[in-house]
């Protein structure tokens, strides 16, 4: 017997216009489409070297790194050997050390301020 999971969400098309749909689909085509997801937002991060780990965490909480850490805690918790640096080249793309040079601008004031703020202890 398949298991199913539903996933809600909305359409939210202003203030006065909105709808919930409610879709069905398989384990299996959702962990398909939550990996697709995940690829491309590894691409798109990949691509979009200008922009800085800091300033992520800053608007968004999370970075290239914590995506790296979440993948190696992921595949630790399942059993498979996984280094911090292969799941760095994962996310980078190359090697960190590599990334950090050719990409990594050094930190505004203005940046650490940001970052300490949004996300105090990190």
């Amino acid at each position: 017997m398949e298991k199913y999971v539903t996933i809600s969400y909305m359409y939210v098309w202003g203030m006065t216009q909105g709808g919930k749909r409610t879709m069905t689909i398989d384990d299996k085509t959702r962990t398909e489409l939550e990996a697709a997801v995940f690829r491309r937002l590894v691409q798109h991060l990949r691509s979009r070297t200008d922009v800085q780990n800091i300033d992520l965490m800053s608007l968004a909480g999370f970075c290239r790194n914590c995506l790296s850490n979440w993948l190696k805690e992921e595949a630790d918790a399942k059993g498979t050997a996984m280094s911090k640096d292969e799941s760095r080249e994962a996310v980078y793309g190359m090697p960190y050390e590599v990334w950090k040079e050719k990409f990594q601008a050094t930190a505004t004031p203005e940046q650490l301020a940001a970052m300490s703020k949004a996300n105090p202890g990190h």
